[in-house]
């Protein structure tokens, strides 16, 4: 039986993962209910359009603040990496192969892969591997 995927932690590449630029929250949300799980938690108008997406132990938010989406993006810690590609796969996820890789940040090594969402940001997931 497959491993659920569960989303552990999330660091922003840039600065805030709360604020994450897209170009179009309405036109950016369905991708992120419908291949990667999440759900939403609100919505604002004001300052910006923005909205907070939360799945499993992590949240982030995406607003069309003016920034450049493709600049932008999120590392999510995640307890299995070839589930969660699965996952997103069995959701619709149109990427045929994962393309798995080792980042090494420090201590710590990740069995990682990435996806582009079609707002233009990038998320890498990432399984930590622990030490022999």
């Amino acid at each position: 039986i497959a491993m659920k995927a569960i989303f552990k932690r999330t660091k922003p590449y840039q600065d805030d993962e709360m604020n994450l630029p897209v170009v179009n929250v309405d036109d950016s949300i369905p991708f992120y209910e419908q291949i990667m799980g999440f759900r939403v938690e609100s919505r604002s108008d004001t300052p910006t359009k923005c909205a907070v997406l939360f799945r499993d132990e992590i949240r982030m938010g995406i607003s069309e603040n003016g920034e450049d989406p493709t600049q932008d993006g999120c590392f999510f810690e995640v307890n299995d990496a070839e589930a969660t590609f699965n996952e997103l796969k069995d959701n619709g996820l149109e990427k045929e192969e994962p393309n798995f890789r080792i980042n090494t940040y420090g201590d710590t090594s990740y069995k990682i892969f990435f996806v582009v969402a079609p707002d233009d940001l990038c998320y890498s997931f990432g399984e930590r591997i622990e030490k022999e």
